[in-house]
């Protein structure tokens, strides 16, 4: 029996997001266009779906052809309105995602603005060689009209299931998926049943040039986060882990550590979780207790553990980062960027 509350509470969500939304169908709040193509890569749901891991993808494939920006809110920092990430940026002043990228692609223009059109037009007067910007969370937004709408789905949890805040995990309206071009259903079972597939097509398209692609995260051999204080050591499989994590769904993250080694510990934390001294001697008590352990953590987590003067020389050797991207398990992920770049191309 749900709690009456929270129903109510969910309806009264659900009521807001409507209205909002009929606001910019009628015109009186206003969409704004761009002469400049954006790809906007989202979803409707909280928790994550792996919208970096995407991000991430169009980015290396674009960079070929583009001069790309990558622009994102900067979910949780401390700072306001718009800013340039530079890889020596502290993650409390950008955010972690966005510093993830910078991090990544450090010739890349990557901006945080929490008002979308306004950053688009800061980028473009800072940086007028730029001919493709990648807007990172924008889909429910709707100030600005993309080129492009990539929604991530979660094949974990199927929106027909789901409800919204803060009943289920919904903060938008199912309803408004026919504005999507692309859908990427993450987190598949690799051996995906292709009735379920069917099932999935059907409860997603909406139009009938929405196209809908299958993957599955592809974790790599854990990566020193300190290389020059771990040394060459590599982690064998079966060693025992401290698994550490402050994401929005770390179930595929813990399952994978589960798989191959022997989790001794776990340290889940909320998602953009801001790390403190007293997590830091956690980390070292979990040690005292498991001394021939790793701790083992996500990438976006280990952009937020690199200050060397706030960690001590035992965890940074100890300290580990698992590498992800994201393997598509029926059409090729050249087939998915090949059609987004004709898109971006086209009318």
């Amino acid at each position: 029996m749900s709690n009456p509350f929270l129903v109510l509470a969910a309806w009264l969500y659900k009521l807001g997001v409507m209205f909002r939304h009929r606001l910019f169908d009628w015109g009186v709040l206003k969409s704004e266009k761009f002469d400049i193509p954006i790809v906007c890569i989202g979803n409707i749901t909280v928790g994550g779906t792996g919208k970096t891991p995407m991000a991430e993808m169009v980015i290396a494939y674009m960079s070929k052809r583009y001069h790309v920006a990558l622009l994102s809110r900067g979910y949780g920092r401390r700072t306001k309105g718009y800013l340039e990430v530079t890889p020596g940026a502290h993650y409390r002043d950008v955010g972690d995602e966005p510093l993830q990228i910078k991090m990544k692609f450090p010739d890349t223009v990557v901006a945080v603005c929490e008002k979308r059109a306004e950053g688009i037009r800061r980028i473009r007067a800072a940086h007028p060689e730029v001919d493709l910007i990648v807007m990172d969370d924008g889909f429910q937004h709707r100030y600005v009209v993309p080129k492009v709408n990539v929604v991530m789905i979660d094949a974990t949890r199927p929106i027909r299931d789901d409800r919204m805040l803060p009943l289920g995990t919904l903060r938008d309206l199912p309803e408004e998926l026919h504005r999507a071009h692309y859908f990427v259903v993450t987190k598949c079972p690799e051996k995906m049943a292709p009735i379920d597939r069917r099932i999935l097509r059907k409860t997603l398209i909406q139009v009938a040039y929405q196209r809908v692609y299958f993957t599955r995260f592809e974790s790599f051999m854990p990566q020193p986060l300190f290389p020059d204080v771990a040394g060459e050591q590599t982690l064998r499989s079966g060693c025992p882990v401290i698994a550490l994590s402050g994401i929005g769904n770390p179930k595929p993250f813990l399952r994978t550590l589960r798989e191959r080694y022997e989790v001794a510990a776990e340290l889940t934390l909320d998602d953009h979780h801001v790390y403190r001294v007293r997590d830091i001697r956690t980390l070292e008590a979990l040690l005292r207790e498991h001394p021939d352990a790793a701790i083992v953590t996500t990438e976006k987590d280990a952009v937020k553990l690199t200050n060397r003067s706030k960690i001590p020389e035992r965890v940074q050797r100890r300290l580990y980062y698992l590498p992800i991207n994201i393997s598509f398990i029926e059409d090729s992920a050249t087939d998915f960027l090949q059609k987004l770049e004709e898109d971006v191309r086209g009318n």
